[in-house]
């Protein structure tokens, strides 16, 4: 599993004019799901989400987690994490998991993220999505939970 994550003061996700998920201060997640993943990979992730350190001390230094600030989260599915753009001028999909499968692993994630973390929003899986955030820093992260091989 991928996650793109990025440290925002605010984050909402409107679906048809319909605001689906809002956010204050935290982390927007935008997740996908690849072929290969297992709740394993579910798992590590949201661990890695949560105890990634994007939030300054009081050095200001990145060494809190969004565990350590109870901040709030956003997570996002968003399959086009999981493509390969190696040629060509066209993204190829083929690492990207099924929808049934990614629906079925991200809800995972979202329900275990929902029993772990205070505060936890979310979009709607495979819905056409507007995202409009405040990125922090700007501070993003590329994290991986990939599969064992």
């Amino acid at each position: 599993m991928i996650a793109l994550i990025q440290r925002v003061k605010h984050a909402i996700v409107t679906v048809e004019d319909s605001v689906v998920g809002r956010i204050g201060g935290g982390i927007l997640a935008l997740v996908a799901v690849e072929r290969a993943d297992t709740r394993a990979q579910a798992d590590r992730l949201l661990e890695r989400i949560l105890g990634y350190r994007v939030f300054a001390d009081a050095e200001g230094r990145m060494n809190q987690s969004l565990t350590d600030t109870r901040g709030e989260l956003m997570l996002v599915s968003q399959f086009t994490l999981a493509a390969d753009t190696h040629k060509g001028m066209r993204a190829s999909f083929t690492k990207a998991a099924a929808p049934e499968v990614g629906r079925r692993h991200f809800d995972y994630l979202l329900a275990r993220a929902r029993e772990v973390h205070p505060v936890v929003a979310s979009g709607r899986f495979g819905a056409h999505m507007q995202i409009e955030l405040v990125n922090d820093g700007p501070v993003t992260f590329w994290l991986r939970a990939a599969p064992a091989e």
